[in-house]
């Protein structure tokens, strides 16, 4: 296949673009700056404009790009620039992609599983409401900026991610130096379920989704979820290390913020990827222990 990629060189996208390589796929990655090679594809989401030339005769398109979530805290200007980064960029996708002629027979785009809001110890699939909280009200905004492409008979599929686990980025990638010092616990209470997906799986769903016939939300998590408590006693024993000191709430908030330490850290979330294990995806790692395992192995 030939696959346009934005957000190419960032977490998810630096190693989706490796796996798409290495199946033999043609990759053009979508950058923000001047292009600098034959594989690069010029655009500016503040300026709505993209190069619609360079995606000519492309079979797909995977868009990742946004802001980052937990970067910094949240102030309303944050909160304007992670709202506008998905929104702007994926209406600028969305319309070019329906646009070129021909279209491109399918568009990935990100999403997140905090549409779904907080929801406690209640298991959640694609079917459910959205919550009404700001990342909820957020991944609303930022599936329904897509739908140029979906009213022009693209297929569309919105990736509601989970806790992505990879030693090298992403919130693992955080935890870990305090656990290896036998200074990690769980968060507050550690009632609340935390919903991950091992990068391999990640990245192995979004390739089984250009080609499966899947539209709409598609939770991108395991199968098996798992509260933070249980999640902090894992990884601790994957490490071999004491996971008893457990981290108030006040300390989280303290540090980045009250609204942005509740929603990425206390918030509970149940989340079951009902879509593509119907879809006949074959999970590598459906439990966590294992995918702990693995993932720190390569590490």
């Amino acid at each position: 296949m030939d696959v346009a990629v934005t957000g190419s060189s960032g977490f998810l996208g630096t190693a989706l673009v490796r796996a798409l390589r290495a199946g033999g796929n043609r990759v053009r990655r979508i950058v923000r700056h001047r292009p600098r090679a034959d594989d690069e594809v010029g655009w500016d989401p503040q300026a709505g404009t993209i190069d619609a030339s360079g995606l000519a005769g492309v079979d797909a398109v995977v868009h990742l790009a946004g802001e980052s979530i937990g970067g910094r805290r949240w102030s309303e200007e944050q909160k304007r620039r992670i709202r506008q980064s998905r929104t702007l960029g994926t209406a600028l996708v969305a319309e070019t992609v329906a646009s070129l002629d021909p279209r491109p027979q399918v568009l990935l785009s990100a999403s997140g599983m905090n549409y779904y809001g907080d929801r406690g110890d209640q298991e959640v699939t694609e079917d459910w409401p959205p919550g009404d909280d700001f990342l909820a009200q957020v991944c609303v905004a930022w599936e329904a900026a897509a739908q140029p492409a979906a009213d022009a008979g693209v297929r569309t599929a919105f990736l509601r991610t989970g806790l992505v686990l990879d030693a090298a980025g992403g919130a693992l990638a955080k935890l870990l130096p305090l656990f290896k010092l036998g200074l990690g616990g769980r968060l507050g209470s550690g009632r609340q379920w935390w919903s991950w997906i091992a990068l391999e799986d990640h990245i192995g769903a979004m390739v089984h989704l250009l080609t499966a016939d899947v539209s709409g939300p598609v939770n991108l998590t395991a199968p098996e979820a798992v509260t933070n408590a249980e999640f902090s006693r894992t990884l601790g024993r994957v490490l071999h290390r004491p996971a008893i000191v457990p981290v108030p709430r006040l300390g989280p908030r303290l540090l980045v913020g009250t609204e942005l330490a509740d929603t990425l850290l206390f918030t509970s979330l149940l989340v079951r990827p009902e879509v593509l294990i119907s879809s006949g995806y074959a999970f590598r790692h459906s439990t966590l222990e294992p995918a702990l395992q693995a993932v720190l192995m390569k590490s």
